[in-house]
């Protein structure tokens, strides 16, 4: 299947370098990006869904903290002032 796209100049310059490097043509250089992104996503969906999953069935079972105590852990673990 062959398909069109437009590209900024700047990208073209990027993807014909990363070619260049790799001693490939800009076609297969750019399908296996396009391959490793898209492997990428369905993987960081699924690992989001069963994050999500994980804290549902936490709460069910009455694993769960206070929003007051989350955010005291945030703001001792990103150092940030209690805002007045």
């Amino acid at each position: 299947m062959s398909i069109t796209i437009n590209l900024t100049p700047e990208l073209e310059a990027q993807l014909q370098e990363k070619a260049s490097q790799k001693g490939q043509d800009i076609s297969l250089v750019v399908s296996e990006l396009l391959a490793r992104v898209l492997e990428w996503e369905t993987a960081d969906t699924e690992e989001a869904i069963k994050a999500i999953q994980q804290g549902l069935d936490d709460f069910e079972n009455g694993r769960f903290r206070s929003f007051d105590e989350f955010a005291e852990a945030q703001r001792r673990k990103y150092n940030l002032a209690l805002e007045e």
